[in-house]
């Protein structure tokens, strides 16, 4: 039995996207599981608000013949995400969310990416800029997949992205936050919230992201390539609280050389 309580002392922290206010900073994708049942565990024990959707290759409703998604994750519990995965072209992203629109009863919530080539999955910044802007004029909230560069996250916060995420590794690779740096910049600057999306692989990956001021992290892989997917949904769970709470309290300095835990100066000859 996984424990749902918080510690009291533990401080309010809500995360604010589009209006809305969640308790959880673990936004979890719905691909790449073994099947639905396994899909809605693994969202419980991340403990999850948010689930993303690619909607080119997840059944909501386009294909009344199979099983949907939102039998095991119901739009009543669960805040939909659809995402443009798959998608190489702004025109190809833009109708990819007007089609979630329609699915979801008017649904303005997206995330949306737009990629520039099938071998790196790096996001196409030109395409991703002209699809943005257009999606906005539509009136879609948009939580925006990007690169790790600074100045792309500030234009895209400035022209009225609802979140900006930046990837702190290649999708899917497992290898971690590589570029800390950049994404401290980027959290220093943000207007907006800033959410690490792709790269992360395991728990301390994703709580190294919250240390650095992220709001929050989105991952699937992560979870659902782990040999038991459901662990490592908590795990993950576990990660993100540790790291926010240990970006609020704010780490001791980085030193070069040593300082005694108990002084020595004072000792008693």
């Amino acid at each position: 039995m996984l424990d749902q309580t918080e510690p009291s002392y533990l401080p309010e922290d809500p995360l604010e996207i589009a209006g809305n206010t969640y308790h959880s900073r673990l936004l979890t994708g719905t691909g790449k599981y073994r099947d639905l049942q396994e899909t809605r565990d693994a969202t419980a024990a991340a403990g999850a608000q948010i689930v993303t959707v690619a909607i080119r290759r997840t059944n909501i409703g386009q294909n009344p013949e199979e099983p949907s998604l939102l039998e095991v994750l119901p739009p009543d519990e669960f805040t939909i995400l659809p995402n443009t995965a798959g998608c190489f072209t702004a025109s190809d992203a833009i109708r990819t969310c007007q089609l979630a629109r329609e699915l979801l009863d008017g649904h303005k919530l997206v995330k949306l990416e737009v990629l520039g080539d099938k071998k790196t999955l790096f996001p196409d910044i030109t395409a991703t800029l002209e699809a943005a802007e257009a999606l906005i004029k539509d009136g879609f909230d948009v939580m925006v997949y990007t690169n790790d560069d600074p100045i792309i996250a500030r234009r895209l916060a400035e022209m009225g992205c609802v979140a900006v995420m930046p990837l702190a590794a290649p999708i899917g690779s497992g290898l971690g936050v590589q570029n800390r740096y950049n994404i401290m910049t980027i959290v220093e600057e943000a207007t907006v919230p800033i959410l690490v999306d792709a790269g992360v692989g395991t728990a301390s990956d994703a709580a190294v992201a919250m240390e650095l001021g992220c709001d929050g992290v989105l991952m699937n892989t992560a979870i659902a390539g782990a040999k038991h997917p459901v662990a490592m949904a908590y795990a993950m769970r576990l990660a993100i609280q540790a790291g926010r709470l240990a970006y609020q309290a704010g780490r001791i300095p980085r030193k070069r050389f040593a300082s005694a835990s108990s002084p020595i100066e004072g000792l008693i000859e």
